[in-house]
């Protein structure tokens, strides 16, 4: 009488092994865009709970985001960019200029490298004005981009700040997909546990 270990062996040795299908390296490895950058970039953060707000010029912007801040306090809105700076205060949009020891912050607003429609995502570097922190320690995090930042793909991405950081990368390159969420936790989903809770992104 065959042992169990002989009689193992002996059904893989009859065992049919077919040969695995060859991949086909022609076919495109991302699916394609069938919408516009905009719309398609809306679609896909909105659905890992982001939110997009698309204006067809600057003014429009700045009455969503004003309407969007009323319920927050001054001291609560933080911003460390220059430009985003001017911005605001000329239109009357109270903040604070950022600062390590922001203790008070609810807000922190932003601009990016670039946007991702094929994923929704966000991509911020270090090389930014506020660095690593003003991504990933507020609680809100709004984001203020323009049309000419959308691009459709991750590697064109990649492309694209090559060529803006020609030799000197930045030491940090992230990408911002939805708010932060973990279900560690007993498979309990939690947001903003490691980063803000909300994503709010004002494009025009």
């Amino acid at each position: 009488m065959a042992s169990a270990r002989e009689e193992i062996l002996k059904r893989l040795e009859n065992a049919v092994h077919p040969e695995p299908e060859m991949p086909d390296f022609d076919a495109p490895v991302y699916h394609a865009i069938d919408k516009a950058l905009d719309l398609t970039f809306k679609a896909n953060l909105e659905a890992v709970n982001g939110s997009v707000y698309i204006c067809k010029s600057q003014q429009e912007l700045i009455e969503k985001l004003r309407t969007h801040l009323e319920n927050i306090a001054d001291s609560a809105i933080f911003c460390a960019e220059e430009k985003l700076q001017n911005l605001l205060t000329q239109s009357n949009i109270k903040h604070q200029n950022y600062h390590e020891e922001a203790t008070t912050m609810e807000v922190g607003i932003t601009s990016c490298e670039f946007l991702i429609a094929h994923t929704g995502s966000v991509m911020v570097s270090s090389a930014m004005e506020g660095g690593r922190q003003m991504s990933v320690y507020p609680p809100q995090h709004v984001v203020i981009a323009q049309q000419e930042q959308l691009v459709d793909y991750l590697g064109t991405a990649y492309d694209k700040i090559q060529q803006k950081y020609i030799d000197q990368l930045p030491s940090q390159i992230t990408l911002v997909t939805g708010p932060s969420r973990t279900a560690d936790i007993e498979k309990t989903l939690v947001m903003g546990a490691h980063g803000p809770r909300e994503l709010h992104v004002f494009l025009y």
